[in-house]
């Protein structure tokens, strides 16, 4: 089969499209005949050098896909070859062909087409296990997202908006803003001419729950922005690794602060977000109220210009790569 491989850490020009040899199923596995993959800020990090997989996992970059189970491992039920699914990988995405634990699947949701479906199970999986599973993000309450325009961003609008909460994002421009209040935000607020801190206080009284991908750079603000019993999730560091907290505004406020990652999760905790998805999130994308959001779509093997869009700012949703 061919793949995207990684020559050295570097640019986008790194990828490379090449042969390389045939995953096969193993116990409790499948392997999909990929028909797309997305890219996401992971597989940035990953081609820089900063974000290696996880031990056992597959060198080849890219953490979902959607396609075809072309072969069922000995364990695997419930599956069979020819199922059309979406998947949650460690790695191996941008290929023709990738194994997955069989607790990592997905049927494809209602009416989604199968290319589109490639666009889900990393931003769902993430979205739910943080701002429900971990946040306990409930009705009523007021939801902060940073990066409301990103892959991850577009989905948690829809979701906060589905369980009925309050959703306030933070964009880079006008656009982006108006665009996020189209897909259902409330409240989105131009960090560049705003201070979202200030906003939130004014308009909500203070956020419940934050999905932060900033990490360092907004973590005291974060905290500024908390409601009384408030969490903060962090799940990435794009703002640096390093940062103060004032433990004595945590303590006055009863809030938490929460750092996660999905990708270096064991297999069983996988499976059970996973299994939380497709019981209250997937009915929710088959009826069309949370949708994926594609920016734009290019051939597996131009990989590298995907990247480049990503790395240039200005997408709205998930880029896509489809294999064939």
């Amino acid at each position: 089969m061919r793949a995207i491989m990684l020559s050295e850490p570097g640019g986008p020009d790194n990828l490379t499209w090449t042969e390389v040899a045939d995953p096969s199923a193993g116990p409790g596995e499948v392997v999909v005949e990929v028909a797309a993959s997305a890219v996401n800020r992971a597989d940035i990090l990953q081609r820089q050098g900063n974000y290696p997989p996880p031990p056992g996992a597959s060198e080849i970059i890219g953490l979902e896909c959607s396609g075809t189970i072309a072969e069922v491992g000995d364990g695997v039920e419930g599956w069979q070859v020819g199922d059309q699914v979406c998947a949650l990988l460690a790695g191996g995405g941008y290929a023709e062909r990738v194994a997955v634990p069989a607790g990592q699947l997905l049927p494809v949701p209602g009416e989604v087409e199968l290319v589109t479906a490639a666009a889900l199970p990393e931003v769902a999986c993430t979205v739910w296990s943080n701002v429900v599973m971990t946040a306990r993000l409930t009705e009523g309450e007021t939801l902060l997202v940073h990066g409301g325009a990103g892959g991850i961003g577009t989905h948690a609008i829809q979701v906060g908006k589905a369980l009925g909460a309050t959703v306030v994002v933070t964009v880079g421009s006008d656009d982006r803003a108006e665009r996020c209040r189209q897909l259902g935000a409330d409240i989105a607020i131009n960090y560049r001419e705003q201070d979202f801190v200030e906003v939130v206080k004014a308009e909500t009284g203070g956020a419940d729950v934050i999905l932060d991908n900033m990490g360092a750079a907004y973590l005291g603000r974060n905290v500024d922005a908390l409601a009384t019993g408030g969490r903060l999730v962090v799940i990435g560091m794009q703002g640096g690794t390093k940062g103060e907290l004032h433990l004595g505004k945590l303590i006055a406020k009863r809030a938490s602060v929460t750092a996660t990652t999905l990708r270096a999760r064991p297999l069983d905790e996988k499976a059970a977000i996973v299994a939380q998805v497709r019981e209250h999130l997937w009915p929710l994308v088959a009826q069309g109220t949370v949708q994926p959001v594609i920016h734009q779509v290019f051939p597996l093997s131009r990989a590298g210009d995907a990247h480049r869009a990503l790395d240039e700012g200005g997408v709205f949703g998930k880029i896509l790569l489809t294999a064939r």
